[in-house]
């Protein structure tokens, strides 16, 4: 994915506690040296490489960092404690390393997917970091309904990751197919190739995709653990929402077509009368809004940080 971006970046394992390591993208020119610098955090099952149609336009005004989770893609794969509010501290306290091994003051961070739900979780026990938050079709914020509720279909996309969800790992099947992982994510998600064909004509995705996911499942059990077998959040987010500091603003983007549910920014807003919180819809897109219209996505983005500096 690196001939696709134009502005030069560097790459780098940066170390954290337990010799562990977060793979990141670093895009620090001269000229932006002084903003807030902003900070991607991907969603799950996915690694810096998805961001490959954002990168180049939100790092011309700031700096700009993305980074591999814990537990996924390039970074380490360590063992997440089984008791779910230490696996989501180890997480946290990943991004509170990297961030002070980065040099960062504060940050504006940007998380997809769970990425956003790491976000909120981030922010919450470190507020003097984060100068404002975007969530980009956060995963893990509403209650998982009554039963009668919970027989609604479950979306597409955890399906989709989750093929065989129990009792293997959500991306088990993946590492069960072996060299034929590649052409499964290019079966069950052809639209995969579709959101980036303006880069890659080939299936240089899907197999990035693939190899992402078929190393040992780290990050991966985390969230399993962290997860009702329905894909809703055992500790959902809305229910801390109080304890996020009011001062932090935070800025919601949701795809229009996208399965997951836009009721939890309406809630947000409601719980933070006096807070900023600003909801953004981008028509035409699915729960990879940064991929599907990566345009208008990086355009909200780049408006919504004009306040930050």
């Amino acid at each position: 994915h690196v001939k696709c971006v134009s502005s030069p970046f560097s790459k780098q394992y940066i170390p954290i506690s337990n010799i562990n390591t977060l793979w990141t993208l670093t895009f620090n020119s001269d000229t932006v040296k002084s903003k807030t610098p902003m900070v991607l955090l991907h969603g799950f099952g996915g690694g810096v490489g998805l961001w490959a149609q954002n990168l180049d336009a939100l790092s011309q005004h700031r700096p700009l960092f993305a980074l591999d989770l814990l537990g996924f893609g390039l970074s380490s794969r360590p063992q997440f404690s089984s008791d779910i509010q230490k696996a989501e501290d180890q997480f946290v306290d990943s991004i509170e390393q990297w961030r002070t091994k980065t040099g960062l003051e504060t940050m504006i961070l940007l998380g997809h997917n769970l990425g956003g739900y790491l976000a909120v979780a981030y922010a919450i026990k470190y507020p003097g970091r984060v100068k404002h938050m975007v969530l980009v079709e956060p995963w893990g914020f509403p209650e998982c309904p009554d039963t009668a509720e919970a027989d609604r279909p479950i979306p597409v996309w955890i399906k989709a990751l989750c093929a065989m969800f129990s009792p293997f790992n959500p991306l088990a099947g993946l590492r069960l197919v072996g060299p034929l992982g590649p052409a499964l994510v290019q079966t069950m998600r052809p639209d995969f190739r579709r959101k980036f064909s303006s880069m890659f004509s080939d299936n240089t995705v899907s197999e990035y995709i693939y190899h992402l996911n078929v190393q040992t499942p780290s990050g991966e059990a985390a969230f399993k653990n962290m997860t009702l077998p329905n894909g809703w959040a055992k500790r959902p987010m809305l229910q801390r929402m109080d304890q996020l500091h009011p001062d932090i603003p935070i800025t919601i983007i949701y795809g229009s077509r996208s399965s997951i549910d836009s009721n939890s920014g309406s809630v947000i807003k409601h719980m933070r009368p006096n807070s900023h919180v600003e909801i953004i819809t981008i028509r035409g897109a699915g729960h990879y809004v940064y991929a599907d219209q990566p345009e208008d996505f990086n355009r909200s983005v780049l408006h919504v940080c004009e306040t930050v500096d």
